[in-house]
């Protein structure tokens, strides 16, 4: 069931542009009423639990620029998994203060480990990111309190600078990463 979820939702994740740091919008992603109603499409199917479907719905909104959507969702879920995703939301608003308060809340989450290994893996493919890559991944974790910091510092540069793509790559895994979690 877990590979047809997360199948699912990675083809729902597929938008021919990444997420902006920022709020968006961007062209071509879908309205929340299209998400919605595949999302419940997919929870009638494979018998998801209520609690992961909200929050595999608010990863797709999250993706799909609909932020206020997604807050109407995670900020009914009071735990981790719903603390990161409200945590990303507000990085995104932008309200990098309010990002960190939700960061707080989650703790030490699972995802920080494989999401470190994964970004520093995509860092190191980078000549010039090793500052980066320290900050970002100290000791291997991913420091997502670091990522707030680096979206705050990028968010007067160009959306095409190579270091806002690189951000916004980072930013996909970090999705990935979490629609792993969400679906093991």
């Amino acid at each position: 069931m877990s590979d047809h979820v997360q199948n699912r939702v990675h083809a729902l994740l597929h938008t021919p542009a990444l997420p902006d740091l920022g709020p968006g919008p961007r062209a071509h992603v879908q309205s929340a009423d299209t998400i919605r109603t595949a999302m419940e499409d997919l929870k009638r199917e494979a018998g998801i639990p209520e609690r992961q479907h909200q929050l595999l719905t608010a990863l797709v909104l999250l993706w799909h620029d609909r932020l206020e959507a997604a807050h109407r969702i995670v900020q009914e879920i009071h735990d981790a998994d719903g603390s990161l995703l409200h945590a990303i939301m507000h990085r995104r608003e932008p309200d990098y203060w309010n990002s960190k308060y939700w960061w707080r809340h989650v703790g030490g989450h699972p995802v920080y480990g494989p999401l470190g290994a994964t970004v520093a893996e995509r860092l190191r493919r980078e000549p010039e990111a090793e500052s980066l890559a320290a900050r970002l991944v100290p000791g291997g974790r991913w420091d997502p309190f670091a990522f707030v910091d680096e979206a705050q510092r990028l968010a007067s540069l160009p959306e095409d600078s190579p270091e806002v793509t690189l951000a916004r790559e980072l930013q996909k895994l970090e999705c990935e990463a979490v629609l792993q979690h969400l679906t093991p």
